[in-house]
């Protein structure tokens, strides 16, 4: 007599208990490893955003300044025409044809350090007149957190000699320097912050065609 054995085509209750848990260990390890780089982008991702952030601060500083302009008024308590550029070793005023907002015109801008915050930047239209009272009444904007910065500025003494300076007085120089050397350094030396520099040239500091005049005695 012939019998018939029906051929087994599935799985034992064991062997899908076994692949079910091979299974749910791969997909474990596969989601940590995926958190993990996840993770490790991200922070890459922070860093490099706030290291742009800052670049882009400093190349907009660079262009203004390279773009500064022979900005001159009258000064009516002396009646004498000004060229508006004004550094100290904490602040620095100048005019430019350069603006971030792409607005038409001229920009005066004013750099300066707060003690706690970290470098700010002020900005209003440059008229016929002197900004320096509309600076006063405009509240500054934290553009590098953490920084201070220090400046110093070249000068043109004669035809072959040069000079950096730590201070550039309007009325004294009554002209532009050649360049301007920001050095930002972190206020808070716990942090991970990192010194950084900046040699911005002026393009147009050679304008003997803009000159004070100076009212007779």
């Amino acid at each position: 007599m012939m019998t018939f054995r029906r051929l087994q085509t599935g799985f034992t209750l064991l062997e899908i208990m076994v692949s079910m848990t091979l299974t749910a260990m791969l997909l474990g390890m596969l989601s940590a490893g995926v958190y993990s780089v996840v993770n490790d982008w991200q922070s890459e991702t922070s860093v490099l955003d706030e290291t742009l952030d800052k670049s882009l601060v400093l190349l907009q500083v660079e262009r203004s300044l390279f773009a500064a302009f022979p900005h001159s008024y009258i000064e009516y308590e002396t009646l004498e025409r000004e060229v508006y550029f004004d550094g100290r070793e904490d602040e620095v005023r100048w005019v430019s044809t350069v603006s971030p907002q792409r607005r038409n015109g001229l920009t005066a801008w004013r750099l300066s350090n707060d003690e706690t915050r970290g470098l700010e930047l002020t900005l209003t239209p440059a008229y016929s007149d002197n900004p320096d009272e509309r600076f006063e009444e405009l509240e500054p904007t934290l553009v590098l957190p953490n920084y201070s910065a220090s400046y110093r500025y070249l000068v043109q003494r004669n035809e072959d000699e040069k000079e950096w300076v730590d201070e550039w007085i309007r009325e004294e120089m009554r002209s532009l320097p050649i360049a301007v050397e920001i050095t930002l350094r972190p206020i808070d030396e716990r942090l991970d912050d990192f010194e950084l520099e900046v040699l911005a040239a002026i393009k147009t500091w050679k304008h003997e065609e803009i000159q004070p005049t100076i009212p007779p005695i």
